[in-house]
């Protein structure tokens, strides 16, 4: 089995909504503040409460500012937003004089603060860098001039590092959402009047499907957008799974028809043969220094690209090179391009999206005389058809034990294959 989330966006998403989802799901409270560190202790508190929205019990993700303001209700509709992010709706500029204009220079050391793994503190850094993108296109101006209005205050931040750190402690093997529910109407933004979704959520949204139930109001904020495009892997109805837990996360407002939560599902998937849309992005390179090869996988990765590999080609000229293959969401496709434009030397990038079948995977662990080993093992149609360690736990035993690798990846099998001969 795998472990999947599916977030269920009927009403939208927002940041805080994410966050109150998972947290409604199981995430505990003190593990977020924990992982939030200084970046939170220094500037605001965080709370969850329990509300209900529309008769539907929902955990409100509550972020106070050490100045005393709280995130300001918006409109009729509202989540977080108050000038940097909506809450189902853009707050007017009277409500958020307050907040901070922060350039992703500063936000990235605000990310530095927080005590996310070296790997999360890197995809939240993608993660505005991807807004700042979206940013710098509408506005026509270089993204190192960028300041975020609408995602630049630290609650929003807070949203974003909180939920990076959420999807980690999940471990969720597939990530997969809804259609997302945009609403509709106009939205007040410091930038102007606008119809929803906003322009920079229309630049997050990019590949996802969306639609609009008819509600006059912005239903899915920035932060909303960045977060379920940036993790799901595919969009669609409830995939064959069982259920384990459900989370609901509140909205500001409370509907009298409709409940304003987002709805996370956690659970297993079925032992069925799984499909998902994948985007594949390749290029050659034959001018750049091999020593940067390995610190543009890292980058890749850490942005969360599935699968980054390379391959001797022959180029034009008779010029030995390296294909650059990247195996990625197709939702993640342009923060992925970006980095391979920054850190590499090549011109061109081309990307086609295929179709991919995967076997149904667990994990389970063993113990060896060197320590507990996880076993990855995948099904098909119920059968086990491949078991096999861990590398890096293989790897970590026998650095602290000095013993041959090969040594503890042999003792690991015996105790697999001697746990499934005692069934």
């Amino acid at each position: 089995m795998s472990r999947i989330l599916y977030f269920d966006c009927f009403n939208g998403a927002s940041g805080d909504m994410v966050l109150g989802a998972l947290i409604d799901a199981g995430l505990p409270i003190d593990e977020l503040r924990r992982a939030l560190g200084s970046l939170a202790i220094d500037g605001a508190s965080v709370s969850a409460t329990k509300v209900l929205r529309a008769g539907v019990s929902a955990t409100k993700f509550i972020v106070e500012e050490h100045n005393g303001h709280q995130r300001e209700p918006q409109h009729d509709h509202g989540h977080e937003h108050h000038h940097h992010e909506q809450s189902h709706a853009h707050a007017p500029a009277a409500v958020a004089h307050h907040h901070a204009h922060r350039s992703l220079t500063e936000i990235n050391r605000l990310i530095e603060r927080s005590a996310l793994s070296p790997v999360a503190q890197d995809r939240a850094k993608d993660l505005f860098h991807r807004l700042g993108e979206a940013e710098a296109a509408i506005h026509q101006i270089p993204i190192e001039r960028i300041h975020l209005h609408e995602v630049g205050a630290l609650d929003s931040i807070i949203d974003i590092v909180g939920a990076v750190f959420a999807m980690e402690w999940f471990e969720a093997d597939t990530i997969t959402s809804s259609p997302l529910n945009v609403g509709g109407g106009m939205v007040n933004s410091a930038h102007g009047h606008f119809p929803v979704p906003a322009p920079a959520t229309v630049k997050l949204l990019g590949g996802a499907p969306v639609y609009s139930s008819g509600v006059q109001s912005e239903l899915v904020t920035p932060t909303g957008a960045l977060l379920i495009t940036s993790y799901a892997t595919s969009y669609g109805p409830v995939p064959a799974m069982t259920i384990d837990r459900a989370g609901y996360g509140a909205g500001d407002r409370d509907l009298p028809n409709t409940p304003n939560v987002l709805r996370v599902l956690v659970g297993e998937s079925s032992d069925q043969l799984g499909t998902e849309q994948i985007v594949v992005l390749e290029c050659e390179i034959d001018d750049m220094n091999p020593q940067l090869f390995g610190f543009v996988m890292d980058r890749l990765y850490a942005a969360g690209a599935l699968e980054v590999y390379f391959a001797s080609v022959q180029m034009k000229k008779n010029r030995p090179g390296t294909l650059l293959t990247i195996l990625a969401r197709p939702a993640q496709r342009q923060e992925l391009s970006s980095i391979v434009f920054r850190e590499t030397t090549t011109i061109g990038v081309r990307y086609h999206q295929v179709t991919r079948e995967r076997l149904a995977r667990e994990i389970v662990e063993v113990a060896t005389a060197f320590g507990a080993v996880r076993f990855k093992i995948a099904r098909l149609g119920g059968a086990i058809v491949n078991a096999s360690p861990e590398f890096e736990d293989c790897l970590r035993l026998a650095s602290a034990r000095k013993v041959p690798v090969k040594d503890v990846q042999a003792a690991a099998s015996k105790a697999y294959l001697d746990s499934k001969s005692g069934e």
